[in-house]
């Protein structure tokens, strides 16, 4: 009997830790909503969820790292800010059928940005070094 509960505890670890290293994030089918998940996850501090969202390149990176260090220095009351604000989208311009360029406020800081999507392997990822250098 004792045998039968310590295999069964082990199997129920198991299964906990392996549903534990997947992520829930869906591909984002357009690309406001790519842009949307990704400015979203930033205001809440969730860096992993913005990674999923965004091109994987050296300085798209190094970027996010830089804004997850900037918003880790944040007092406990900014961050609640940041994370119950509301997103604002000013404009959503098509530059092509795989390049988009949105322009958004959050409800908090209202200070406008921009983010570029792009569509790359059927998925709408967020090319964040352009918010920086505004390069298309």
């Amino acid at each position: 009997m004792k045998t039968i509960r310590q295999i069964s505890c082990n199997i129920l670890v198991v299964i906990l830790l392996a549903s534990c290293t997947g992520n829930n994030y869906l591909p984002a089918e357009t690309a406001l909503e790519g842009g949307r998940e990704f400015i979203d996850a930033c205001l809440k501090g969730d860096f992993d969820k913005a990674a999923f969202y965004m091109i994987d390149d050296s300085v798209n990176t190094e970027d996010l790292l830089k804004i997850k260090r900037d918003y880790n220095l944040k007092s406990s009351d900014e961050k609640y800010n940041y994370s119950s604000a509301s997103i604002i989208i000013n404009a959503d311009e098509t530059i092509n059928d795989s390049t988009h360029i949105i322009n958004y406020k959050n409800s908090y800081d209202k200070i406008a940005r921009k983010v570029k999507v792009i569509k790359r392997n059927d998925r709408w990822l967020v090319d964040f070094k352009y918010t920086f250098d505004g390069n298309l």
